[in-house]
C-alpha cells in the first residue's frame, strides 16, 4: 500500500461539516464512499487535516489515505472528480512517505472570513452580508492583540475535547482586495469555532461596541461569555494548509 496526499476544495453549504457523523452527510463520508466504489467496495478510510463545521467551506484542504499503487494519477483524479458531486473537487494527488500525516504534519493553517457590504445575490452562500459601517482601522488594531502564543479559551466553543487551548497566531488582519473584504488569520492550530468567534468580536470593535485594547482583556478572562457572538458559518473558508 502507498500513502497519498489529496489536495481538494469543497463547498460546505450542503454538508454537515468535514467529519463523519451519524445520520448526516459529511465531506469525509462522500469521499470515502466514492473511493470505496472505485476499489470494488473494499472499505477505504481517509484522514483529514482538520475539522470544518457545518456550512464551512475549504479553498485548500489536505487529506491522506493508503491505497494500492496508482499507475496513472491524472486518470485516477479525473475518474474521482467525475464520480464526486460538483461541490467537491480533487486538485492534486501525490505519493508521500508512509508516516506522513495530513493533520499532525501541518505547520500552519490559514482561514479567511468573507463579508460584503452591498447586497449581492451571487455572494449570499459564501460571504456574510453586513451593511453596517465598520471601522476597519480599529478592527486591524484590535487584530494585533491576537498575535503570538496565547490561551484562546474565550474564543473557543465550550466543552470540546481539546487538550489545550494554547494557539500561536502568526498573522491576523482585515483585507479589502478588488471589491472583496475578508479577515485572514494564520496559526499553528485552531480551536472549535475560534475563527467565527474572533470575527464576531472584531466586528463589534468595528461597530464601536468594544475598543481594540479590550481584545487582550477578553483573552485574559478565559471565558467564552467575555467575547462576542460567533458569525454565520457560510462566510468562512479554510484557505491554506502549509507543510514542511
Amino acid at each position: 500500500m502507498q500513502r497519498y496526499f489529496f489536495e481538494i476544495a469543497y463547498d460546505g453549504t450542503n454538508f454537515f461539516g468535514w467529519q463523519i457523523q451519524p445520520n448526516n452527510i459529511s465531506v469525509q463520508q462522500v469521499i470515502e464512499d466514492t473511493l470505496t466504489k472505485i476499489h470494488s467496495n473494499s472499505p477505504i478510510k481517509i484522514v483529514g487535516c482538520g475539522r470544518t463545521d457545518t456550512g464551512v467551506h475549504a479553498h485548500h484542504y489536505v487529506l491522506h489515505t493508503d491505497l494500492p499503487e496508482i499507475n496513472d494519477i491524472d486518470a485516477f483524479a479525473f475518474k474521482l472528480n467525475r464520480m464526486l458531486p460538483e461541490s467537491i473537487a480533487i486538485h492534486s494527488i501525490y505519493p508521500v512517505h508512509s508516516e506522513t500525516h495530513a493533520r499532525f504534519y501541518a505547520m500552519r493553517r490559514t482561514y479567511r472570513y468573507f463579508i460584503h457590504q452591498k447586497k449581492d445575490p451571487f455572494k449570499q452562500k459564501h460571504s456574510w452580508y453586513l451593511p453596517q459601517k465598520l471601522d476597519f482601522e480599529k478592527m486591524n488594531e484590535a487584530a494585533k492583540h491576537l498575535l503570538g502564543k496565547q490561551d484562546f479559551t474565550s474564543l473557543s466553543k465550550l466543552h470540546t475535547d481539546a487538550k489545550t487551548n494554547i494557539c500561536e497566531v502568526t498573522a491576523a488582519h482585515w483585507i479589502s482586495d478588488r471589491g472583496e473584504i475578508y479577515f485572514e488569520i494564520s496559526a499553528n492550530r485552531f480551536l472549535r469555532n475560534m475563527v467565527r468567534a474572533t470575527v464576531g468580536t472584531l466586528i463589534d470593535v468595528g461597530l464601536g461596541k468594544i475598543e481594540p485594547q479590550d481584545i487582550s482583556k477578553i483573552l485574559e478572562a478565559k471565558d467564552r461569555q467575555a467575547a462576542s457572538t460567533s458569525v454565520p458559518a457560510h462566510g468562512l473558508f479554510l484557505w491554506k494548509i502549509l507543510y514542511p
